[in-house]
């Protein structure tokens, strides 16, 4: 062999070695030009994970974990995981079942034998892990979190004073996404062990899984790494309302890091933490597509064509939004971690995420037409606002993001502000735009109610359930306000 034949095979090795580096270089780029792009409109805010079957392909942080000392986020930044809790609870849910210590079908009574008898006997283990027990979630309970959510409470003397009402549905046969059934599930897992909730997830799956930086989140606790949480509004971002993290409990009060959740990732394709039988029932749809902590169903990519199973949760919390979207068959995952309260962008950013990493281009994100309106919330008359809206979506449809949530948020502006009568017209033209969409006459009719106007709330509140049978929130609106001139329903008690 002559040394032009080993020079050439020398370049062909170079070459063969320099492509999948630079192809995985290119795809880095690709997902870090598309956050970086959320993160410029002030729609995400946080830390990302992405990963394949091979392992992760991209991780980051973006903006600020402390915005007072510009403190940046980072891939090992702590944020509270909100509703994303909600599988580490079902988790070890099913841990106890395995062990034989608990059953599905075990009635409440039995698991905790303090709880009232008569709604108690007929709600079963199950019945709360998929959010069909019919019990009220406490965190729809109207004032709610201006009048409690600041206070610290013991756990039994919670699920007395809020977890604890009539049903308001016969369990098993509607699906109502419930706080209060994840809260009693942490106080039967508290008896069931001994322990307390924090202790239990603790041991049994975060050390584990060498989750080092994931645990319960105890304000008191100085927490290194720790994001603090914001709201972002006209005038700019602002602290979240404080919140007592005995409050969300099992329902929400674990924090984690992207990182850490990369490792849960992993470990649900083992056998490590729970037999292979009962992980098929965590994640087998039942109503609504929930399974036990998770939602099964689909995503769509962004070339509107390609569908990925999912595995998903997200949650919601003051000051953070959190995403974890799990597509099995390819192992893939996407995690968003965001410390602004951005979670109505959170689903289209993962969508992003996913088709860049199968080859898809993904579309840019657009400002919201919420942001671009709420500029002039306290500066022009409604009737300004709604021609101005109009103006941008005939000249302009595709420049700003003119989503139904868009609208609807701004409607929910105005109603916190005291302006029901503003809020309505918003609420109006939404559904004008939407006539489909059940959640925008849900909405208004809670602007008619709030202005006192229940005949046209109750019309409003009946075309939501026209559109959208079942509809918990409309029903218990219609409940609450009983017949035309005929005293409040009594709710399902006996």
């Amino acid at each position: 062999m002559n040394w032009n034949s080993v020079r050439l095979l020398s370049v062909l090795a170079a070459v063969l070695l320099f492509v999948p580096v630079a192809g995985a270089a290119s795809r880095q780029q690709e997902l870090d030009r598309l956050v970086t792009q959320y993160h410029q409109l002030r729609q995400f805010n946080g830390a990302v994970l992405v990963a394949n079957e091979k392992g992760i392909v991209f991780k980051k942080g973006y903006g600020f974990a402390n915005f007072e000392w510009q403190v940046p986020n980072t891939p090992d930044t702590k944020f509270r995981l909100a509703s994303v809790s909600k599988q580490f609870t079902a988790m070890v849910v099913l841990q106890l079942v395995a062990e034989g210590k608990l059953h599905l079908d075990d009635p409440l009574v039995k698991l905790l034998p303090d709880y009232r008898q008569d709604t108690g006997a007929r709600v079963t283990l199950t019945h709360l892990l998929n959010h069909t027990s019919g019990i009220p979630s406490y965190t729809s309970a109207p004032g709610f979190f201006e009048k409690v959510s600041r206070n610290p409470y013991k756990v039994a003397d919670f699920v007395k004073q809020f977890a604890s009402g009539d049903l308001e549905f016969e369990p098993g046969s509607k699906f109502a996404y419930n706080n209060s059934g994840y809260f009693l599930l942490g106080a039967i897992i508290e008896r069931t062990t001994g322990k307390t909730y924090a202790q239990a997830v603790q041991e049994r799956i975060f050390d584990k899984l060498g989750m080092k930086s994931s645990g319960y989140d105890v304000y008191a606790t100085v927490l290194p790494k720790r994001a603090s949480g914001y709201e972002l509004k006209p005038e700019g971002y602002i602290n979240a309302p404080y919140l007592d993290m005995s409050i969300p409990y099992a329902a929400g009060s674990l924090y984690s890091t992207v990182e850490d959740l990369y490792l849960w990732d992993r470990a649900l394709y083992t056998d490590t933490l729970l037999p292979a039988a009962l992980k098929e029932k965590m994640f087998t749809p039942g109503l609504e597509k929930y399974g036990f902590g998770w939602t099964i169903e689909p995503m769509k990519l962004q070339d509107d064509k390609t569908e990925l199973g999912m595995v998903t949760h997200s949650g919601g919390i003051n000051g953070f939004s959190t995403r974890i979207y799990r597509a099995p068959a390819s192992r893939e995952v996407v995690i968003l971690l965001d410390n602004t309260s951005r979670g109505d962008k959170l689903k289209e950013l993962s969508s992003g995420l996913f088709s860049a990493l199968h080859g898809i281009a993904p579309r840019a994100p657009r400002p919201g037409i919420q942001e671009t309106l709420s500029a002039t919330l306290d500066k022009a008359p409604v009737a300004e606002v709604i021609a101005r809206y109009r103006e941008l979506k005939a000249k302009k449809p595709d420049a700003y993001d003119f989503s139904a949530g868009q609208l609807n948020s701004l409607g929910y502006q105005y109603l916190g502000a005291g302006r029901a009568p503003d809020a309505i017209e918003l609420f109006k033209l939404n559904v004008e735009m939407f006539p489909k969409d059940a959640n925008l006459y849900d909405s208004l009719g809670e602007a008619y109610l709030a202005q006192g106007d229940k005949e046209r709330a109750r019309v409003n509140y009946s075309k939501a359930l026209e559109l959208e049978p079942g509809m918990p929130s409309a029903e218990a609106a219609l409940k609450a306000m009983g017949a035309p001139g005929s005293p409040p329903a009594s709710k399902v008690s006996q």
